[in-house]
């Protein structure tokens, strides 16, 4: 890969992708912090590939419920065996991929553009994604008495959780696509974008001075509760509905050295997947447990529920969805065009689904 293709990143994003412990990248909630598993290990399991650990990463966040249930519940463990599940919660894409690319984790649950950052800034050498997780739960969240329609959000101060981020791609993309001009860079133009920690924009929208905010499940759901009102839900400009939120990462190195222990957590994170569907219910509690016990509170049931019903947990990585994500980067002016060839590397999981009785999914032409 010609090194050229690879720096697609503008200056402004490359200093926000160095920043190690910056604020919510994607749709981070709690910080930064090790959470060993709590789950027993059984008697008489053996090491697998002979590691006493694999080092689990991902966001204190419903989108990252995978994560979170398979903790909470025991999946991980329970395939790992004697091998022990270890847990990190990050609150940053950057910070997540600064782990990653240091060995301080093997695997990690992550949104899109973090994931596309730290391929093609490593010249597609740090991390492949590896399955999916999540599709949906993003929605444009606005002040009902400023805003009564798509039109109206002209002009106004709409909040993103970060610079570059999924979120903030997402809704350029969106401006653009409404004939309106906002510099990338600086947020302003015929709409203004303030780039705000999803931990405060509720206070922020409270105190006036946002007057929405485009931001992922639970900040929409909080929004909601605090007397806002949905006006898009972004799944409505995907085909089916389905668009890419969630992955699940690796590094290479990782990869190469212990595909067993790969294939342990991918086989516990399609276990999970299947559970949460099937005991969507419990799946919720269970995952609010976990976000308690990351972050020090659990979710209120008004700001819960209306969250979990909007976010579908899947095994597929959506790829197809990636590369409009990252087209849609470059359209917005944050992004030189990315070589994203290489980046997916699905044969594990296709390997678990097939042994599941389950469809196998599609790199869309971005596999390794």
């Amino acid at each position: 890969m010609p090194a050229n293709s690879s720096t697609f990143l503008r200056r402004g994003i490359a200093a926000i992708a160095a920043l190690p412990l910056l604020t919510l990248a994607a749709c981070g909630y709690g910080s930064e912090s090790a959470k060993d598993s709590t789950a027993k290990v059984a008697a008489g399991s053996k090491k697998i590939d002979g590691l006493s650990s694999v080092k689990i990463g991902y966001f204190g966040n419903l989108t990252h419920a995978t994560a979170l249930v398979g903790n909470q519940k025991g999946f991980f463990q329970k395939e790992l065996g004697a091998t022990k599940a270890e847990y990190a919660t990050f609150n940053a894409g950057p910070s997540e991929i600064e782990a990653l690319n240091s060995g301080s984790i093997d695997i990690g649950w992550i949104g899109p553009s973090p994931a596309i950052n730290g391929y093609t800034k490593s010249d597609g050498k740090s991390l492949k994604i590896i399955g999916g997780s999540a599709s949906g739960g993003v929605k444009l969240v606005v002040n009902p008495k400023k805003i009564k329609s798509l039109k109206d959000v002209k002009g106004k101060n709409i909040a993103t959780p970060q610079f570059g981020n999924t979120q903030d791609v997402a809704f350029l993309n969106w401006a653009a696509d409404q004939g309106w001009k906002v510099d990338a860079q600086s947020g302003k133009g015929d709409v203004t974008v303030v780039r705000t920690d999803n931990k405060i924009t509720p206070d922020a929208y409270k105190a006036g001075s946002i007057d929405g905010a485009w931001v992922p499940e639970p900040t929409a759901s909080k929004l909601v509760a605090e007397g806002g009102k949905v006006l898009l839900d972004e799944a409505s400009l995907w085909p089916d509905k389905k668009f890419v939120i969630t992955n699940i990462i690796v590094r290479q190195a990782f990869l190469k050295e212990h595909p067993k222990a790969v294939e342990a957590v991918l086989k516990a994170s399609v276990e999970t997947n299947k559970w949460i569907n099937a005991n969507p219910d419990e799946a919720k509690a269970s995952a609010n447990k976990q976000l308690g016990i990351d972050s020090g509170k659990e979710l209120p049931a008004g700001v819960l529920d209306p969250a979990w019903k909007s976010i579908q947990f899947t095994d597929d990585p959506l790829a197809a969805t990636l590369d409009t994500e990252a087209e849609h980067a470059v359209k917005a002016g944050l992004l030189e065009k990315p070589e994203l060839k290489g980046i997916y590397d699905l044969s594990i999981l296709n390997k678990v689904l097939k042994a599941e009785g389950e469809s196998t999914v599609s790199d869309a032409g971005l596999g390794s």
